[in-house]
């Protein structure tokens, strides 16, 4: 079926750029660095549970996920975690915060394509600074006409885009590694949805099984064929 779109939207990390092995290689330092007080799952676990807790109040990214972590140290240590392990926290966090940006093979030239076609929104969640710096040195925000840095993904925050950008919701898809907040609020809207899974996926963004029956819903395994499922599915007339 060919659908009349006019608006493409990229999430950003971990559709764009790499994002969630930073926070595997810390969750790996971090139980190290408690393994003398309890074992990974228990760690693991009380994180996760530290971090949903925390979410309304810090909301997404890494300063958020760092204070998580302190508190969750010095709740699984009984107090007694030591001042210079909390200084190897903060600086793990830190150097998660100073990471290159590491684009995926080929987004380069997808956007390019893209943009020649169609308007590009980068719409991402998380802390404002940090996504700043990292649209800043990713090398590609010229290929978005407009960015979007909001605190979640939801129904409402993807009608107030579209609605402020003036684009009609079903000449709308979106492209990114979460089903939970790039895909299912714009099925939910009417949009179209591009699912392209990156190898990890957070508990927090997990459902359990992709929308195959919605007409509007696609699935790749790279972005790099995102030019041909376009072209498959978009009519000429777009050009």
């Amino acid at each position: 079926m060919k659908w009349h779109i006019t608006t493409i939207g990229l999430d950003a990390d971990d559709t764009l750029w790499h994002n969630e092995n930073l926070f595997e290689d810390h969750h790996q330092k971090y139980c190290e660095l408690l393994s003398e007080y309890h074992d990974s799952k228990t760690v693991e676990s009380v994180l996760y549970e530290t971090e949903m807790r925390n979410l309304e109040l810090f909301g997404y990214g890494i300063k958020g996920f760092t204070l998580s972590c302190i508190e969750t140290a010095i709740s699984l240590t009984n107090g007694e975690i030591k001042a210079e392990e909390i200084r190897r926290i903060i600086e793990h966090c830190r150097q998660m915060l100073l990471h290159p940006v590491e684009l995926f093979e080929g987004v380069s030239d997808v956007l390019q394509t893209l943009s020649e076609r169609f308007r590009l929104l980068l719409i991402t969640k998380g802390d404002l600074r940090d996504q700043e710096r990292k649209i800043a040195k990713s090398g590609i925000a010229h290929c978005f006409e407009h960015t979007e840095v909001v605190s979640d993904k939801t129904v409402e925050a993807y009608a107030r885009i579209l609605q402020r950008n003036q684009i009609p919701v079903e000449q709308f898809m979106m492209i990114g590694n979460s089903l939970k907040s790039d895909i299912l609020p714009v099925l939910d809207l009417g949009g179209h949805g591009v699912h392209i899974p990156y190898r990890i996926t957070w508990e927090h963004e997990r459902i359990e099984a992709p929308p195959h029956e919605h007409d509007n819903f696609y699935q790749l395994e790279s972005i790099r064929q995102l030019p041909d499922l376009i072209e498959a599915i978009v009519p000429s007339i777009n050009a």
